[in-house]
């Protein structure tokens, strides 16, 4: 036991495996899913900005897109291999404060982002005339950096808030990456109050950014139902569906991963959970995404 933080100088991560073959199969297993991240994000960010015809609004919220989703997978997962690899659990403190600065604002800017290109969708479909005025170079450039900004500027608020806690419950986290409240079940009693405060701020936000999106949807519905043809309906949908998919995995997961009741709380079942929250939308939105696009398949 530690007596404060000032004398933490690492914490102790959780671990996949507590057997050694156990522990090389789970490094095997996320290379694998690092490495199709890493190139599936890659083919589409390059793809992207090599292509002219693809140098519009969604097309360049994907790539912003792509970039988050290979910062935030790149900030868990190496650390998690490593530590497998090398039969370790240490994270050091300036690693771990890293870690939740990272997570927190790539993950924030990715809901942001996710709101935008919904909004992205709703114009395309409900104003296009408008489409050209509404979504310009400049106005997306903008919007993309406002996400980007945002996310960024509420990380840093919520780091600095948790690492200037007094920690006297020991240093092991119950997680496989640094995450807020993880951290915050190491604090001192009652110290830690002043930051789920801001936290519980931070979940309204994020739960009005879901509010937009679903909104959005429903006018999209509204529009699409009133296409008389079948064939039009179906392709005015079809635009829509990859972005409905990784809203659908991102908001899903993270719920599941926050809510779920605590019958269903073990140790093995929350690092499942964990990982699917962290790991899965990042290797999975690239194939999401191309998957019955001819554009980008063309592209690439």
């Amino acid at each position: 036991q530690m007596s404060n933080s000032s004398s933490i100088t690492h914490f102790l991560l959780l671990p996949f495996a507590h057997t050694r073959q156990l522990q090389l199969l789970t490094f095997a297993l996320f290379l694998a899913i690092y490495l199709a991240a890493l190139v599936g994000n890659g083919l589409i960010i390059t793809t992207i900005a090599c292509n002219h015809h693809l140098h519009t609004p969604i097309y360049f919220f994907l790539l912003n897109l792509a970039l988050l989703d290979l910062g935030s997978i790149s900030t868990t997962l190496p650390k998690a291999m490593a530590n497998a690899v090398w039969n370790t659990r240490d994270i050091s403190y300036a690693g771990c404060a890293a870690q939740v600065l990272f997570v927190f604002f790539l993950i924030g800017a990715e809901l942001f982002l996710l709101t935008i290109m919904s909004y992205d969708r709703y114009v395309a479909i409900c104003k296009p005339l408008h489409y050209g005025t509404l979504l310009g170079s400049r106005a997306c450039v903008h919007m993309a950096a406002a996400a980007w900004a945002t996310g960024f500027l509420c990380a840093l608020l919520h780091t600095a808030n948790t690492f200037s806690l007094p920690l006297c419950q020991g240093n092991a986290l119950h997680q496989f990456f640094c995450e807020i409240p993880q951290i915050l079940k190491l604090a001192c009693s009652h110290s830690y109050l002043r930051e789920v405060g801001l936290l519980v701020a931070g979940l309204l936000i994020a739960f009005g950014c879901f509010v937009l999106i679903v909104l959005s949807y429903a006018e999209i519905l509204r529009a699409v139902l009133r296409i008389p043809s079948e064939q039009g309906r179906h392709k005015a949908f079809s635009t829509c569906l990859p972005h409905l998919a990784v809203v659908s995995l991102f908001v899903g997961t993270g719920i599941f991963a926050h809510l779920k009741p605590l019958s269903m709380s073990s140790p093995s079942l929350n690092l499942v959970v964990s990982v699917l929250y962290s790991v899965m939308p990042p290797a999975v939105n690239p194939l999401i995404y191309s998957l019955r696009n001819q554009e980008l398949e063309g592209a690439l």
